[in-house]
């Protein structure tokens, strides 16, 4: 099946969307979604129901269409979404997590995923879950990232990306995802992180259109180790892999202390910034652009993009959950879609 960027006819990308945990706020940004002017296609992996009562409770209209695979739209109207229906198990009360309902998400996430890998949907677009609750019903689940890796049977990288009004966009990756901290020196090795810096350098060139991208690669310790008194990964791990990588052709400055690297002055010569793990480069990000940034998923066959926040249950149900995040992540997943291009992984 062709993709977007292949196909003559004007017609309109198709994007799936996952509502995430039903408990949470999801459905209500996906029904802001369907009345923005967004020009795409958009079809919602979910149960109608759930939709339906996000309508009501955010008071807004909303038409739900049987989604038709060999139908092309040239045009959407506002408030339209076509839908997908994957049956709740149990009934939803906003901000009231149930075990019963983890089967669910995981049946919509894997949906998505494989719509988008056979071409049936240009991009994803997801909605945040909780992990915990998945967990919880005894389910093995440490995120989406990991959950479309391993379906697709590739690296990944995850990246967080932030538009700002007086400068380039941020963009953060990561070496390790969700890893408690005691695991994180373990999990960087020479390889892991070669592999990394390689799909990073490759999806910004190919998907962000940086034809020579320049990448800040953090230390793991304070101060990138100070000469190895506070640790000797930077020695051992990470300049090395730097020095290899340089050699290939890569842009590549490192191993920088943390605390200082995202200083103006040194972000304003980086496209991007690989962390060492999450909570050493995503609250910086998330500080410059909550609420407008976009999660990607670098390395999978297909464009995948997300939310930057959680599925903020105390606000189910009340009508203020903020779109501005999936709206960025839809807009963000059809610029990438529009120039995507097929991907070896590393």
């Amino acid at each position: 099946m062709p993709t977007f960027a292949e196909r003559a006819a004007p017609t309109l990308p198709r994007l799936a969307l996952t509502a995430g945990e039903p408990a949470g706020v999801g459905a209500e940004l996906i029904v802001r979604l369907a009345a923005s002017d967004i020009s795409a296609d958009l079809v919602a992996i979910t149960d109608p129901t759930l939709l339906e009562h996000a309508a009501r409770t955010l008071g807004v209209p909303l038409v739900l269409e049987a989604w038709k695979p060999q139908v092309r739209s040239a045009a959407r109207a506002a408030h339209t979404l076509r839908v997908v229906p994957i049956p709740l198990a149990a009934p939803v009360v906003p901000g009231q997590l149930d075990v019963c309902n983890a089967s669910h998400v995981l049946t919509a996430l894997a949906r998505a995923a494989d719509g988008a890998a056979n071409g049936e949907f240009d991009a994803l677009v997801t909605a945040p879950v909780h992990k915990g609750i998945i967990n919880d019903a005894g389910i093995a689940f440490t995120g989406h990232t990991e959950f479309f890796a391993a379906r697709a049977s590739c690296e990944v990288v995850m990246m967080l990306a932030a538009e700002r009004a007086d400068a380039a966009p941020l963009r953060v990756a990561l070496a390790t995802t969700h890893l408690p901290l005691s695991a994180v020196p373990t999990a960087i090795t020479r390889a892991s992180l070669t592999r990394t810096l390689r799909i990073l350098d490759r999806d910004l060139r190919t998907r962000f259109a940086l034809p020579a991208p320049h990448i800040g690669v953090l230390g793991l310790n304070p101060h990138a180790g100070e000469s190895g008194h506070m640790g000797r990964e930077e020695i051992e791990v990470i300049a090395p892999v730097i020095d290899v990588l340089r050699g290939e052709g890569m842009h590549l400055d490192g191993p920088l202390p943390a605390d200082t690297a995202f200083v103006p002055h040194r972000l304003a010569h980086l496209d991007a910034v690989l962390a060492m793990y999450h909570d050493q480069g995503l609250p910086v990000l998330k500080y410059a652009g909550f609420g407008h940034a976009v999660n990607v998923t670098l390395g999978l066959p297909y464009v995948r993009t997300s939310v930057d926040h959680g599925t903020a249950l105390d606000l189910a149900g009340s009508g203020r959950a903020d779109p501005g995040s999936l709206l960025a992540a839809t807009r963000l997943a059809l610029e990438l879609a529009a120039r995507r291009q097929p991907t070896i992984n590393a």
